[in-house]
C-alpha cells in the first residue's frame, strides 16, 4: 500500500520536511513553502524596489528562483534567511537593470518608518507627536547618510525580524562581522542624531 506522500503534511510541517517533500515534487509542499514566506519577500522586495509593482515582480521571480532551486537546497539550512538572500539579490539585479538605487532602506512605501513608528505612544499628547516627528525627520536624514551595509543589516534586524545570525547567513557575511557592523551602525545613527 502507498502513502500519499500529501497526507503528511500540513501548514505545521517544518521547513526541513517541507524542503524534503518539495524536492521530492511534492507541489503541496511548495504551495505551503510559497505561502508561509511571500510576506516576508514581499516586505523585502518592497523596501528596496519602493513600488508595488516591482515588489511584486520581484516577488514572482523569486519564487520561480525557487521552484527551478528547491532541489539544492539545503533542508538542515535556514530557508528563509536563504530565501531572503535570494529576494534580496533578485532586487539588486532589478535596480541594476534600472541603474536606480534605493535612497533609504528603513522608509516604507507608503512613507511609513517601522523604527520611528515604534516610538509613538498611542496616547500621546500634541506636543509629545511634535517632538516625535521631529525626531523621525533627524532619524530620516541621519539613516540616509549611512553607508549602504548599516541601512541593510538596520532594514534586516528591525524591519524584516531576523536575527543577527540569520543575517549573516543571508548576507553571507561572518556572525561577528554582522554583530560589528550592527553596533557600529547603532553608534553613528546616534551620533548623526546628535
Amino acid at each position: 500500500m502507498k502513502i500519499n506522500q500529501s497526507n503528511l503534511i500540513s501548514e505545521n510541517t517544518a521547513d526541513p520536511q517541507l524542503i524534503l517533500e518539495a524536492q521530492k515534487e511534492n507541489q503541496l509542499a511548495l504551495e505551503l513553502l510559497v505561502k508561509r514566506y511571500i510576506a516576508d519577500s514581499y516586505r523585502l522586495s518592497l523596501q528596496y524596489l519602493k513600488t508595488q509593482i516591482d515588489a511584486e515582480d520581484a516577488v514572482q521571480e523569486v519564487f520561480v528562483k525557487v521552484w527551478r532551486n528547491i532541489k539544492k537546497v539545503d533542508p538542515d539550512k535556514n530557508f528563509k534567511a536563504w530565501l531572503l538572500e535570494v529576494t534580496k539579490n533578485t532586487c539588486l539585479d532589478i535596480l541594476k537593470k534600472k541603474k536606480a538605487l534605493p535612497f533609504s532602506a528603513f522608509e516604507l512605501a507608503d512613507g511609513s518608518n517601522p523604527l520611528v513608528d515604534n516610538l509613538i505612544s498611542p496616547l500621546a499628547s500634541p506636543l509629545e507627536l511634535a517632538e516625535t516627528a521631529s525626531l523621525q525627520g533627524l532619524i530620516n536624514k541621519a539613516k540616509s547618510s549611512l553607508p549602504n551595509k548599516y541601512k541593510n543589516i538596520l532594514a534586516l534586524y528591525y524591519e524584516q525580524g531576523l536575527n543577527l545570525r540569520e543575517i549573516s547567513e543571508a548576507l553571507k557575511v561572518p556572525i561577528d562581522t554582522i554583530k560589528s557592523q550592527h553596533r557600529r551602525a547603532l553608534i553613528s545613527l546616534k551620533k548623526l542624531i546628535r
